[in-house]
C-alpha cells in the first residue's frame, strides 16, 4: 500500500506510569568423501574470503531508494552506527566558500554521476574522535545514559549539569554545545532521550534556561524506539525536581509545536514558571533527508520566530543528536552567513563543529540536502506575507512599472513553470496497459504518492487510478487530486472513494464544455446507477449560490455497506479563464470544510477535467486560506510550488495563480471586520 505518516504517540498514562517520581543432521558420507570435501574447504575458504572482502569494500557508500518513506528519500542503512569506511585519497583536499551567485552551478556539479562530488567532499571532513577525550561519557555510571555507545560527547564541549547529591556522576547528559555562525554556544546537541534521562534532560533545560527544544525524530521509526516520550500528552507530570505542564498544541503537516509551563520544584521553594516550547518535525526520515527542503525552510523559520532572544540555547535533538540534529544547525549558520557575506561555507562550518560533537551530519545525503535547502532559499528567498501586507504585495506584482524591476506575477509564476517534471517517476502511469486510464498524457501521477488500489485477483495492473495524494495545511495526504472520470474508470473511481474511506468529492468542471467531452457523469440524475461492485443512488440535490450539493449514498455491493458521500459540483469556473468573482471559491471551501468535520477528516477527492489546473488552484485556496485563518500568514508561491512537486502542472496558468492571490484578499476584506487580520 501507501506510506503514511504515522506519528506515534504514547497514551499519557502508560507514559507517565514510567516517568520518575519514584542443527544437528545425520551425514551418512564415507571417509573417502569427507576428505575430499576438506580439501575443497581449504582451497575456496579463503577465496571466499578474499573475493567477499573485495567486494564490500568496493560497495558504493550510499545507495537511495526512490521512495517517498513517508514523504523522504530513504537511504539504505542497516545499523544504528555508522560504519566508519577507509578515508578516499580526497581527504587532504580543501573545499573553499562558495559565493551565492555560484551556488546554483556548484550544486549541479556536485549532483551529476548520483553525487559523486558530494560524497567525495562528505568523506573529506574530519572524521572520528580526533578533538578531544569522552572520559565523562565512558564511566560506568554514564554508559548507561547513552542511547548509541559510539555517539558520545567530547568533555571539552558537553553540557555539565549540577551535582545531585554529592554524586560526581549526576552532572552528565549526553548533550553538547555547538556554535552558531557567529554566536558562542547559541545551540545544544542532544541525543533524543531514553527513559531513564528524561530528568536530566529536563534539569539541562531548566538550568541552561532554555526556551525552545527542536525535536528532529518521531518516537518510533520502522518500529524502532529512537526517542522516549519525555512530555505528558496532557495536564502535567513531574521529572525528577521539574514540573511540566501542557499548555497548549498546534499539529500541522510537517511539524507540531506543543507549549508546556515548566517549573522547578528546589526543596526550599519553587522557582517562578517558565514557557518552552517544543517544536516537533515530524517528515524527516532516519537516516534520509525529507523529499523537499520547503517544509524544513518553513520550519526553521518558525524556529527563529519563537526563540526569545534573551534566553539560553536552543536544545536540537534527533535520536542520537547528530544526524539530522547537524544538518538543522548547518543549515541554520549558512543561512546567517548568506546574509552576512554572500557566500556559503558548508565544509568549513561542519568541520568546525564536529570539533564540538563528533559525527555531526551523518550520511553525505544529509550533506547534500544542507545544499539542497540552501539553494531553494538562495533562489527563492522567503515568499511568506503577513495579511496585512497582502493589498501592498498585489500592488507591487501587478504594477511593476521598469523593466529592471520585474517582480510582477508573471516573472513569480515563471518560476513555478522552469520547475522540472520528473518523468522518470511517472513509471506505473505511463505502462502501456495504464495509458489508456489517462485523460491527459502530460498529466500522469507520479509513483511516489500515486493512489493505490487494492489489487483485483488475477487481474494485473488494476491497482492503478490516475490519482494523487496531495499534503493539506495540517494534514498529510488530506486531498486526492484525480481527473474526472472516464466511461471505463467509473468503478476504479467509486472504487478509490471508497477504499479509502473519503466523504466528500468536489468537482470543478461541466460534463461538457466548448462542445467537448470533459468528464463522465459518473453520479445518477435519479433513483440509482451501478458500476460493477458499486451502486450510486442519489438521495437529495440542492442547488446553492454557486454550486450543487448532492447527498449520494454509495453502497458496495459484495459485503451489502453503505456510506454516505457528499458531492459539491462548482459551477461557474470555465476551463479557460477563472471564476468571476472569489466569494464563490471561499463559500464551497467552508461547505467542504463542515462536511470534512462531520464526517471524519478522510480524504477530500478534487476533480476538474484533468486534475491538475483548476483541482490545483482549488486545493492551493484550501491550504491557503486555512493558513491565513490559523496564523495570519500566507504564502502562495510556496504552496503551489508544493503541490506542483506532488503532481504535474497543478495550478496551470498565470491567471489562476493571480486568482489564488484574489481570492485571498477577498477573504481578508469579508472576514477583516471579524477577525484580527489588519
Amino acid at each position: 500500500g501507501v506510506c503514511r505518516n504515522d506519528i506515534h504517540t504514547k497514551i499519557c498514562s502508560h507514559a507517565n506510569s514510567h516517568a520518575q517520581t519514584s542443527c544437528h543432521w545425520p551425514c551418512p558420507w564415507s571417509a573417502m568423501q569427507a576428505s575430499s570435501c576438506f580439501f575443497y574447504l581449504m582451497v575456496f575458504c579463503p577465496i571466499l574470503y578474499f573475493l567477499g572482502r573485495l567486494r564490500n569494500q568496493r560497495k558504493a557508500v550510499v545507495t537511495t531508494v526512490d521512495k517517498k518513506i513517508p514523504n523522504g528519500i530513504l537511504e539504505e542503512q542497516e545499523q544504528q552506527t555508522v560504519v566508519l569506511l577507509p578515508r578516499s585519497p580526497s581527504a587532504s583536499k580543501t573545499y573553499f566558500p562558495i559565493p551565492v551567485d555560484h551556488l546554483e552551478e556548484e550544486y549541479r556539479l556536485r549532483s551529476a554521476d548520483d553525487g559523486k562530488l558530494f560524497r567525495e567532499e562528505y568523506n573529506s571532513l574530519p572524521g572520528g574522535y580526533t578533538h578531544g577525550t569522552c572520559e565523562e561519557a565512558n564511566k560506568e555510571d554514564n554508559k548507561e545514559k547513552n542511547r548509541y555507545p559510539n555517539i558520545l560527547p567530547y568533555d571539552h564541549s558537553r553540557v555539565v549539569l549540577t551535582q545531585l547529591d554529592g554524586n560526581p556522576c549526576s552532572d552528565y547528559v549526553n548533550a553538547s554545545y555547538i556554535d552558531g555562525y557567529t554566536e558562542k554556544n547559541k545551540f545544544i546537541a542532544a541525543q533524543g532521550p531514553k527513559e531513564d534521562t528524561v530528568a536530566d534532560f529536563w534539569r539541562m533545560i531548566w538550568e541552561q534556561k532554555v526556551a525552545t527544544v527542536v525535536m528532529l525524530t518521531n518516537l518510533k521509526e520502522r518500529k524502532e524506539d529512537k526517542c522516549y516520550q519525555y512530555w505528558p500528552d496532557q495536564g502535567c507530570w513531574t521529572y525528577g525536581n521539574v514540573r511540566v505542564a501542557v499548555e497548549d498544541f498546534t499539529v500541522l503537516v510537517d511539524y507540531t509545536i506543543r507549549k508546556f509551563c515548566v517549573q522547578y520544584q528546589a526543596s526550599d521553594a519553587s522557582k517562578t514558571p517558565r514557557l518552552v516550547t517544543q517544536l516537533h518535525f515530524t517528515s524527516w526520515p532516519d537516516f534520509g533527508v525529507p523529499f523537499s527542503p520547503i517544509g524544513m525552510l518553513k520550519f526553521l523559520k518558525k524556529v527563529k520566530a519563537v526563540n526569545p532572544p534573551f534566553a539560553g540555547p536552543i536544545v536540537v535533538h534527533c535520536s542520537a543528536g547528530v544526524g539530522r540534529t547537524g544538518t538543522f544547525i548547518v543549515i541554520d549558520a549558512m543561512i546567517d552567513m548568506m546574509h552576512a557575506e554572500q557566500k556559503v561555507d558548508v565544509f568549513g562550518f561542519v568541520s568546525k563543529i564536529r570539533e564540538q560533537r563528533s559525527q555531526l551530519i551523518q550520511t553525505d545525503m544529509q550533506y547534500s540536502f544542507i545544499y539542497q535547502a540552501l539553494l531553494e532559499y538562495y533562489l527563492y528567498g522567503d515568499t511568506e506575507l503577513d495579511v496585512s501586507s497582502l493589498e501592498g504585495h498585489l500592488h507591487k506584482l501587478h504594477n511593476t512599472s521598469a523593466p529592471s524591476d520585474r517582480v510582477g506575477l508573471e516573472e513569480e509564476f515563471k518560476k513555478l513553470t522552469n520547475m522540472r517534471i520528473m518523468k522518470e517517476n511517472m513509471r506505473t502511469g505511463n505502462l502501456p496497459a495504464n495509458m489508456k486510464k489517462n485523460r491527459v498524457l502530460q498529466i500522469i501521477p507520479y509513483d511516489f504518492n500515486r493512489v493505490i488500489l487494492s489489487m483485483r485477483r488475477g487481474q494485473e495492473f488494476t491497482d492503478y487510478i490516475n490519482a494523487s495524494f496531495i499534503d493539506g495545511y495540517r494534514q498529510k495526504d488530506y486531498f486526492i487530486a484525480t481527473q474526472g472520470p472516464l466511461s471505463h474508470t467509473v468503478e476504479d473511481f467509486w472504487r478509490m472513494v471508497w477504499e479509502w474511506k473519503c466523504h466528500s468529492i468536489v468537482m470543478l468542471t461541466e460534463l461538457q464544455e466548448r462542445e467537448q467531452d470533459k468528464c463522465f457523469q459518473y453520479w445518477p440524475s435519479e433513483d440509482s446507477v451501478t458500476y460493477g461492485d458499486y451502486t450510486v443512488e442519489m438521495k437529495g440535490d440542492t442547488l446553492c449560490d454557486t454550486f450543487s450539493l448532492r447527498d449520494l449514498v454509495l453502497t458496495f455491493g459484495p459485503e451489502k455497506q453503505t456510506r454516505l458521500v457528499r458531492h459539491f459540483h462548482f459551477h461557474g469556473w470555465p476551463e479557460i479563464g477563472i471564476p468571476a468573482e472569489g466569494k464563490g471559491m471561499i463559500d464551497i471551501i467552508a461547505s467542504v470544510q463542515r462536511q470534512q468535520q462531520q464526517s471524519g477528516n478522510h480524504p477530500i477527492v478534487v476533480h476538474c477535467s484533468a486534475g491538475a489546473g483548476r483541482t490545483g488552484t482549488f486545493i492551493a485556496l484550501s491550504n491557503i486560506l486555512e493558513r491565513v485563518k490559523a496564523e495570519g500568514l500566507l504564502d502562495v508561491f510556496q504552496t503551489v510550488k508544493s503541490l506542483r512537486m506532488q503532481r504535474p502542472h497543478m495550478v496551470q496558468t498565470v491567471e489562476q495563480y493571480d486568482f489564488c492571490y484574489r481570492v485571498v484578499q477577498d477573504f481578508v476584506d469579508i472576514f477583516s471586520d471579524y477577525a484580527n487580520f489588519k
